[in-house]
């Protein structure tokens, strides 16, 4: 199943406060990128992040889940209705973040 361009949407209003937060869609999913590094993405309407130490530390009760099959696992963000707790998630990971290849 493909995410909606509404949730989307919805994501992205949540995280608006952020600086330079990009996505690229990608067989019927989004990838999201902050400040050019990528730090998860939407699979199936859901806000998968990527599993740094920071974000397990930060989301208190962090649910392993996978974006789709083959896939690494990635933790499920459950609080997607409060834009500062995905502010404060987002700009925690940022560090940990790998620096995508296609971006430097």
């Amino acid at each position: 199943m493909a995410s909606s361009k509404e949730y989307l949407h919805f994501i992205l209003e949540q995280l608006s406060d952020l600086e330079e937060i990009n996505y690229r869609a990608m067989m019927g999913e989004y990838i999201l990128y902050y400040r050019s590094r990528i730090a998860g993405g939407i699979y199936d309407d859901r806000l998968l992040v990527k599993p740094t130490k920071s974000a397990v530390s930060y989301m208190v009760t962090a649910t392993y889940e996978l974006p789709y099959e083959g896939a690494k696992e990635m933790l499920l963000v459950e609080d997607v209705d409060s834009k500062e707790y995905l502010t404060g998630l987002f700009k925690a990971m940022y560090d940990e973040l790998p620096v995508h290849k296609a971006h430097k």
